[in-house]
């Protein structure tokens, strides 16, 4: 086949992104990029603008297709971007409908979990697989399914929200729930769980490495609490022992529910399997059918820090 010509918008509450690539139906070739802050001065349509000046800036010819990734709540369907929590003021936003416009080329909005779950499906972990789910493990915790050959996103685009699912009744606290499987495996969560052990230490006069005595949980981070543990200290790998346990708790559901042949995940998981993973496959093991379980990998995203240049591309080709 002849090779598409994709331009990819990431658009994110920080920082956003262009990116130009090529696809043979079997390979990705990413050729350019720009990058800028997300502008909270200006309007969303401004912004757009700015992206697609950028964009004209790295495009050598008009591209087939356009993919645009960004967190949700979004309606795919018919393009619209719909008040994300980390992008104030983007209230039902055309974003399709502007994108289109000027380039006369079909656009594609997918939110940033499933856009993901299709980079690694095409490009990554989950090539030649039926079932896949691609697990965000950073800020946040949210995943992308690709069920029966096919992306699922649900009646409303919801589908994937598994960081909402509770799996305890007290713990850190993520997607405005304690105990969530956000709050117990995320960046976040991390930082929470890492607080509340270095306070338990602090009161018998101990201070873990990563930890001095009037910080706040602002001071602690998932890397931070990390560092401590590939140090070898004991609180540290507590922490991440934790929330390997409840990470193997969250999976054993994924497992029994979907049946997927691979669970891909990102960020923490892919920096720091090695702290994660031993207790995270004993829960998993006691926890889960093990019919499902034993033809079920888990492994880290192929793509690394890309991710989200590989995901801006992959929306295109839905």
């Amino acid at each position: 086949m002849n090779k598409l010509k994709i331009l990819g918008f990431d658009i994110g509450g920080t920082k956003c992104a262009v990116i130009t690539a090529l696809w043979d139906g079997e390979e990705i070739k990413l050729l350019k990029k720009d990058k800028c802050p997300t502008e909270r001065g200006l309007t969303p349509t401004e912004m757009i603008d700015r992206l697609i000046a950028m964009a004209d800036g790295i495009l050598d010819c008009k591209p087939d297709t356009v993919g645009i990734s960004c967190g949700g709540p979004l309606d795919s369907k018919k393009g619209i971007i719909m008040s994300p929590p980390n992008l104030p003021g983007w209230d039902n936003v055309e974003i399709v409908k502007q994108i289109e416009a000027h380039y006369g080329v079909p656009a594609h909005l997918q939110n940033d979990a499933n856009a993901c779950a299709v980079a690694d499906w095409k490009f990554g972990a989950g090539r030649g697989t039926d079932n896949m789910v691609f697990m965000t493990f950073g800020t946040g915790l949210g995943a992308g399914l690709i069920l029966n050959g096919k992306l699922y996103s649900g009646t409303t685009d919801n589908a994937g929200e598994l960081g909402h699912i509770r799996l305890d009744k007290f713990g850190p606290v993520g997607y405005g729930k304690a105990g969530s499987f956000e709050g117990f495996c995320s960046g976040g969560g991390l930082a929470q769980l890492g607080y509340m052990k270095a306070l338990e230490k602090a009161q018998s006069g101990e201070y873990p490495m990563y930890f001095k005595k009037g910080m706040t949980v602002a001071d602690v981070t998932a890397k931070t609490v990390a560092d401590a543990a590939e140090a070898g200290d004991e609180t540290a790998i507590e922490v991440y022992r934790i929330c390997g346990e409840y990470l193997g708790r969250g999976l054993s559901v994924v497992i029994d529910l979907l049946n997927p042949e691979v669970i891909v995940i990102g960020s923490i998981f892919a920096r720091s399997r090695n702290l994660l993973w031993e207790s995270a496959k004993k829960v998993i093991e006691k926890e889960a059918l093990s019919l499902s379980a034993n033809c079920c990998r888990v492994v880290p995203t192929e793509l690394g820090e890309k991710i989200g240049d590989y995901a801006a591309v992959a929306a295109a080709l839905l």
